[in-house]
């Protein structure tokens, strides 16, 4: 599969809508989507990154000062070959809320799930192929960091399926980086359980083995504190390079 074309009919939600509150001394009132990031917005750099894999649809989940963002778009600092569709949260919803607010929007199966504040420089085309393959709901990206204490740890069996998630601690680790490749029927089931977060409520209570996990080594940036936020210009620019 071309790189152009790995997305093509695969529906893109960004979950956009967090408060920001680690980095807010930083940003001030700028959402955390719409961090200076290398010269432009954060999120450009990520709408970019997903038309180049052949994304044609892009819902985003926003919430915390939704105004900026919509704004941002209407001055078009992004690839315009995407249709963006915007859908607001009346009030916090949590990243399994804000998924189940946008359902109806998301009509491809499977959906590309994303947070907003997170990088990964990994073959989306594989990731895509690996989901198929695994013939599971749910598929996490996740990959091998020198440090997981931020983060968490995925622990996975020979066969690619999640045994479980394990506290924050030390060293180096497997963790999720953030984004997911779901079924249709993952999402409904998500909604009709009234989950909050998609991390703690859905993912973490799924029984052990049913979730796969496609671990690559790459480039992995979360922009959620002052000190990633400050190194994420030399990450961008590295992966432009």
């Amino acid at each position: 599969m071309k790189p152009e074309s790995t997305l093509a009919g695969v529906d893109v939600a960004v979950l956009a809508g967090g408060l920001g509150t680690r980095i807010s001394a930083v940003l001030g009132d700028t959402p955390k989507v719409l961090a200076p990031v290398a010269g432009r917005a954060f999120l450009g750099h990520l709408l970019d990154r997903l038309a180049g894999f052949g994304a044609r649809r892009v819902v985003l989940c926003l919430g915390h000062r939704a105004g900026r963002v919509t704004a941002w778009l209407a001055r078009g600092d992004f690839d315009g070959s995407l249709d963006i569709v915007c859908r607001i949260e009346p009030e916090p919803l949590g990243t399994a809320g804000a998924l189940g607010h946008a359902r109806g929007a998301l009509r491809s199966d499977p959906v590309l799930v994303m947070n907003g504040d997170t990088f990964v420089d990994a073959d989306l085309g594989a990731f895509v192929a690996a989901h198929r393959a695994s013939q599971a709901e749910a598929s996490l990206l996740c990959v091998e960091v020198e440090d997981a204490g931020r983060y968490g740890r995925v622990e996975v069996d020979a066969g690619g399926r999640i045994r479980r998630f394990v506290e924050k601690a030390p060293g180096r680790g497997t963790v999720n980086a953030g984004m997911y490749l779901v079924s249709a029927a993952f999402l409904d089931h998500a909604a009709a359980a009234g989950a909050v977060s998609l991390e703690r409520d859905v993912l973490e209570r799924a029984p052990a083995g049913t979730l796969h996990a496609h671990v690559v080594q790459a480039r992995f940036l979360d922009i959620g504190t002052p000190e990633s936020l400050a190194m994420a210009g030399h990450v961008m620019a590295r992966t432009d390079a």
